[in-house]
């Protein structure tokens, strides 16, 4: 930078900073500074000067001295708009110090400062407390007030006065083991065949219908799944109702997925009552079953206890009319009332997305009487009901409390479970939905914030371990371990990635609550890329082909144009519309992701007979005389020499000889001379020598969710 330029009587140690400008003529300024001129360029050389003044040259020739010190090392809180006092107050200094430091820090402009004037310039603050020693950090305002952010979320309103209480129907949740004819009852009580339209005679959804008893009286039932994967659709059964019906199949008896039943209606605190199935069945024992519900904490009146059990048969509609009376007095015991005026208050038993009607969600009414026109929320969604539908299609114009409905109208599908909650308007719906995603991203940022911390602290405890090291080597930096492309990690770990879409949200939840029990990531890694409602739609494809993702169709179509589509792209889209032929299918992709290992397969086993040294050339090489005694010995094959219960040898062979002749293969009983690789290794007599291959081997996996 300097051989081009002619210093004048300065010695090069004297050279502290460098200012370039634009000058005609030399000039000189006091004793303390020395201007060198070559060409058009100058450089200004302080050689002394106090720590906290820095020379300008400015470009009309003159010069000024800028206030500029080094930061110590108090750290202070700074805030926008912050007015003299504040500063001074912060920087524990007197308002004249301040106002000294501002004169430093504001020369371009001529605001007569006082004790109380705002400063809008942030970094004139900053300047203020640099002059005054000070570092900083940004704060908030301590004296300004922090607003709590108002709850717009949508409530229940208080309880109902008395005065205001209406009867209202039964809500029964009929609960059991998959395959007690918990399905079956209820066509017998409505006189319907709903269990001849499941797919592989298991219920996978939750139904919600309300029944005309004979004796006048409605009853609205809630049909749960029985199969081990639907624990959800259990669950939110039993806290919508008011009485459990617990189906016992008396071939069976009690079962697991019985026991849990049970556990569910007592956390949801709800009064079971048992019906003993399949009664014509010979040989059943309704006594040992009793027994058994005894020791899970259900007992029945026939043994002393408080629980009505009664006998019945589902397909012969045998005895059906006591368990309706058991039922209709249940019920009066318990007198349940509910409001039906008011705003209406219920949950979403299941939603989907129809092809032909658009998103809809059967809401059981608990409170309130929904009609058309009515704007509702539930979870992230909302609707302003189009129409009311019955479970068996019939449209309704409206639905009182304990009453099943398909609500038509939504905005957003809401998930099963959710809360539904009527409002004043669309308006109001809006902000319930918008103050609610609030919080949701308030709580995404928690758990973010969290990881983030995790990772940071990783990331400075690696730090320090590379500082450490870098110290101990005494050197300031590191060279790479390796190689760009080495340094490029490249993740080859086998995966399997799914999208999955299911006709209702409860199946969709099913199948994902199946997929978090999967353990096995060391071996294969299941990633979930994308799942939904509804049928498979372009967009999914197009997730599937980035992500190289099995498309799972859970009981919904694919348009055959979107099929060809994918045949085209190398998607495989796999439809299944029952739930454990898609979980085999899913453990079926795994197993053929696990890589394959070797095995070794042995072929044959020789016995060492005597050691030949023979010529080969000039030089001597070790034969192995031997006697094949089991299997037979291939010339191509792998070899270990086992000694004294040791390995002592582990190669291939270089000759296999047989009367004198090469031979590929010497079967059992015969006699051969072998030659091993390594020509510096002699077996010794008694020696036994292993012939054996190797041969790929495919593990399955091991994963069992449950059922």
């Amino acid at each position: 930078m300097y051989k081009n330029l002619l210093f004048r009587r300065l010695p090069f140690r004297f050279i502290k900073k460098e200012c370039f400008t634009q000058f005609s003529e030399l000039k000189s300024f006091n004793s303390n500074h020395v201007i060198t001129r070559h060409l058009s360029v100058s450089i200004v050389h302080c050689k002394k000067r106090k720590p906290e003044e820095e020379k300008v040259v400015l470009s009309n020739g003159r010069s000024s001295i800028r206030y500029s010190p080094k930061a110590g090392k108090e750290v202070v809180g700074i805030w926008r708009n912050m007015t003299v006092q504040d500063i001074a107050n912060v920087l524990k200094k007197d308002v004249d110090h301040v106002l000294k430091a501002l004169e430093f820090a504001d020369k371009t402009s001529d605001t007569n400062y006082t004790k109380k004037t705002i400063i809008y310039n942030p970094q004139i603050i900053r300047d203020v407390v640099k002059i005054s020693g000070f570092r900083f950090k940004l704060v908030p305002n301590p004296d300004q007030e922090i607003e709590e952010e108002e709850n717009k979320d949508a409530v229940p309103a208080p309880p109902a006065a008395p005065e205001a209480l209406r009867p209202r129907p039964p809500v029964v949740c009929v609960m059991g083991h998959v395959d007690h004819g918990k399905t079956t009852l209820l066509d017998a009580l409505r006189d319907t065949s709903v269990v001849d339209q499941e797919f592989g005679g298991i219920t996978q959804h939750i139904g919600a219908f309300e029944v005309q008893l004979s004796s006048g009286e409605k009853v609205t039932f809630l049909d749960t799944p029985g199969h081990a994967a639907f624990t959800a659709m259990r669950s939110r059964g039993a806290h919508a109702t008011d009485v459990v019906v617990l189906v016992v199949a008396a071939d069976d008896g009690v079962m697991e997925q019985t026991v849990e039943s049970i556990r569910m209606a007592r956390e949801a605190n709800v009064p079971i009552l048992v019906a003993i199935n399949k009664m014509d069945k010979p040989g059943v024992n309704i006594e040992r079953i009793l027994r058994a519900l005894a020791q899970h904490g259900v007992v029945c009146e026939a043994v002393g206890g408080d629980v009505q059990a009664i006998p019945v048969s589902a397909l012969k509609k045998q005895n059906l009319d006591t368990l309706v009376e058991a039922l209709t007095l249940q019920a009066q015991l318990m007198d349940l009332k509910a409001d039906p005026g008011g705003f209406v208050e219920g949950v979403v038993i299941e939603a989907q997305l129809d092809p032909r009607t658009g998103k809809q969600a059967t809401v059981l009414v608990q409170r309130g009487t929904l009609r058309k026109g009515c704007v509702i929320v539930a979870g992230s969604g909302w609707a302003k009901v189009r129409m009311l539908n019955s479970a068996e299609g019939r449209p309704v114009l409206e639905a009182p409390p304990s009453t099943p409905v398909a609500v038509l109208g939504w905005r957003e599908l809401p998930a099963a479970g959710d809360t539904v909650l009527e409002v004043a308007s669309e308006k109001r719906a809006s902000e319930v939905l918008k103050w609610r995603h609030n919080q949701r991203m308030k709580e995404k940022q928690e758990l973010d914030r969290a990881a983030i911390e995790a990772k940071e602290a990783a990331h400075r405890e690696q730090y320090k371990a590379m500082l450490s090291r870098k110290r101990a080597m005494g050197r300031f930096k590191l060279k790479p371990d390796g190689p760009r492309q080495k340094m490029i990690q490249h993740d080859d770990h086998p995966t399997l990635s799914v999208l999955v879409k299911g006709d209702v949200d409860g199946s969709v939840e099913a199948i994902l609550d199946i997929l978090e029990t999967y353990d096995e990531h060391d071996r294969v890694r299941l990633d979930l890329v994308h799942y939904g409602v509804g049928p498979v739609t372009p967009n999914d494809i197009e997730i599937a082909e980035a992500f190289s993702a099995v498309v799972y169709a859970f009981n919904v179509e694919c348009p055959s144009s979107l099929t060809v589509e994918a045949k085209k792209k190398n998607i495989a889209i796999k439809k299944y519309n029952i739930i454990y032929k898609l979980v085999d299918d899913v453990k079926e992709e795994i197993t053929a992701r696990i890589p394959k290992r070797q095995e070794e397969e042995v072929l044959g086993e020789a016995n060492v007979l005597q050691l030949f040294q023979v010529s080969e050339g000039k030089r001597k090489v070790p034969v192995a005389g031997c006697r094949c005694l089991k299997g037979n010995l291939v010339r191509n094959a792998l070899y270990r020499v086992i000694r004294e219960q040791q390995q002592v040898y582990e190669g291939k062979l270089v000759s296999m000889k047989h009367l004198k002749e090469e031979a590929n293969t010497i079967k059992r009983d015969m006699e051969c001379g072998l030659r091993f690789e390594d020509a510096t290794f002699e077996v010794k007599p008694g020696d036994t020598v292993i012939c054996y291959k190797l041969v790929d081997a495919s593990d399955r996996t091991t994963w069992d969710p449950g059922f």
